[in-house]
């Protein structure tokens, strides 16, 4: 008896060990859900309707975006991370539940380096510095000046506490040393309506937000947020290039799995993902403003801890509170 135990335990560890690897052998045989922590129109919700579109084709199974907004990203990622770890659940991740609000928040109900297994980098969104017409500036040059000869004069509206909007401001207030207002609104969109009616002076915008008001001249385009100059407005500099050593603030998305997901699945979907980049989505993506990527697991891996200490120093500096 003791002996028919004995192996029905071996047995039982070995089919274990093996569940794993027979399960990413025939996956996917069910449709894939896509999460995106956040409402549907956003730039989150628009990398991830293109890949879930554009995987169900190669996958053989429809990709399916699941909405599921609030807590800036948090509720939706955490969704994530609590799934089974069996390739039917992704995510659409996005710079801040994935490596700005574990500064943010006290407590998390995930760990954003340890409850998943990176995919692939799959695009920027560049944040654009641009200025009210009335504001006598033209280049980050002249803008520092005038920062520095008036300091706390000048104000920039974000789209909340916490937002890429919000960072990439006090990003620059941290390493060009100068003084300028934070004033958070609730939403891009009011925030941008307020530069562009001349309530506030500068505003780091996201790309596909400015640019019609660029092109009408009622935003002044100064630099991108980017390490690159944009593809969309190559003739504009990096705030990097323009003087400021370092700078760089990114709206990024990126596709993850829950942690323990089965190697095969992950490198197959780095592998279709890589694919779909370098097709014509490519183009459809540069049209709306992003910057495809498309790098390796163990490079987004680095990248989302990379991101993780920087604005966790962006934020201390700015003594910006933990909610």
């Amino acid at each position: 008896m003791k002996r028919r135990f004995t192996i029905f335990v071996w047995l039982s560890v070995a089919l274990g060990a093996v569940q794993p690897a027979l399960a990413a052998d025939i996956w996917p045989a069910r449709p894939i859900r896509m999460i995106v922590a956040y409402p549907p129109g956003g730039g989150t919700d628009q990398v991830g309707r293109l890949m879930a579109d554009q995987l169900t084709q190669p996958l053989g199974q429809n990709v399916i975006l699941d909405n599921r907004g609030g807590a800036t990203g948090n509720i939706g990622t955490e969704l994530a991370a609590r799934a089974v770890p069996d390739g039917y659940t992704l995510l659409m991740g996005n710079v801040a539940p994935n490596a700005v609000n574990v500064s943010l928040f006290k407590k998390l109900g995930f760990d954003p380096v340890k409850d998943f297994s990176p995919i692939s980098l799959v695009a920027v969104t560049p944040n654009i510095l641009v200025a009210h017409p009335s504001l006598a500036v033209k280049s980050v040059k002249e803008l520092l000046s005038l920062a520095k000869a008036k300091p706390g004069t000048l104000n920039f509206p974000s789209a909340g506490v916490g937002s890429s909007s919000h960072l990439a401001g006090e990003l620059l207030k941290s390493l060009a040393k100068i003084d300028m207002v934070h004033v958070p609104f609730k939403g891009g969109g009011p925030a941008l309506v307020a530069m562009i009616s001349g309530e506030v002076q500068i505003m780091f915008a996201t790309m596909p937000a400015a640019m019609p008001h660029v092109k009408s001249g009622k935003a002044r385009p100064i630099a991108v947020t980017t390490a690159k100059r944009s593809l969309a407005m190559p003739e504009l500099p990096t705030i990097a290039e323009a003087g400021v050593t370092g700078y760089e603030a990114s709206t990024w998305y990126g596709l993850l799995a829950p942690a323990k997901t089965p190697k095969a699945i992950i490198d197959r979907l780095h592998a279709e993902t890589v694919k779909i980049l370098a097709g014509p989505a490519r183009q459809r993506l540069e049209v709306q403003g992003f910057e495809p990527i498309g790098g390796t697991p163990a490079e987004f891996s680095a990248y989302i801890k990379s991101e993780i200490v920087k604005w966790a120093k962006v934020i201390k500096d700015a003594n910006i509170p933990a909610e």
